[in-house]
């Protein structure tokens, strides 16, 4: 069993804690950040009713200040990052040309300057280590009525692949999980199955993009 240290960004109830649970299985500590409080109290206690060694640390990953300092108390506490696994987006539901320019910038921030935050933060006390990037299928094919999220979504797919080529060299792997689907329980996009999904990624490490669609 490996003492490595999984950082979830962006945690919440489905697919971010059933990968907690999933790297948990494996031997990792977890660390988990999200804004509420409260809600990360009750995703640690029930990590640690399965046996596995978790921490919350309160974070908003729309503010660089905030996410920064977040990410500090981890490293504080657990030393370093092998695995950043960010899954936090935002993205006002309406066409284009009804969202404000400042709710655009503002889910953007969450769904992409977040990621980059991230990365830079953990980057100078991961060696060998994993980022991995929860996109989305419509990256690939844009819908008018979520193009927020949409444009979120093409822009962490970008990120992934520039990250890839900067960091390859010094031996970080980064890869982006793209699901052309939505997240349901007994289905193939189910968190149990995406969970698996982000593990084979992190175990194999041979691709910069993971399409996740069912055949």
């Amino acid at each position: 069993m490996s003492e490595k240290v999984l950082l979830i960004v962006g945690a919440g109830p489905g697919i971010s804690l059933t990968a907690a649970k999933k790297f948990g299985e494996k031997g990792f500590k977890i660390a988990l950040i999200s804004r509420s409080n409260q809600s990360l109290q009750e995703y640690v206690n029930e990590l640690k009713n399965d046996g596995i060694t978790a921490q919350g640390f309160p974070g908003d990953a729309s503010s660089e200040e905030s996410l920064k300092a977040a990410i500090k108390q981890v490293l504080t506490t657990f030393g370093n990052v092998d695995v950043l696994l960010y899954n936090a987006a935002a993205g006002q539901p309406g066409v284009p040309t009804t969202l404000s320019t400042n709710q655009l910038i503002e889910d953007f921030k969450v769904s992409v300057a977040g990621a980059l935050t991230s990365v830079k933060e953990v980057l100078p006390l991961m060696k060998n280590g994993a980022i991995i990037l929860t996109g989305g299928g419509l990256a690939l094919e844009p819908y008018a009525g979520y193009a927020s999220l949409a444009i979120g979504k093409a822009g962490i797919r970008n990120l992934a692949y520039s990250l890839h080529q900067e960091l390859q060299p010094k031996s970080i792997y980064v890869g982006t999980l793209t699901l052309k689907g939505f997240v349901k329980e007994g289905t193939y996009f189910s968190p149990e199955n995406i969970a698996q999904a982000f593990y084979e990624m992190y175990e194999k490490q041979d691709q910069v993009e993971v399409v996740y669609e069912e055949k």
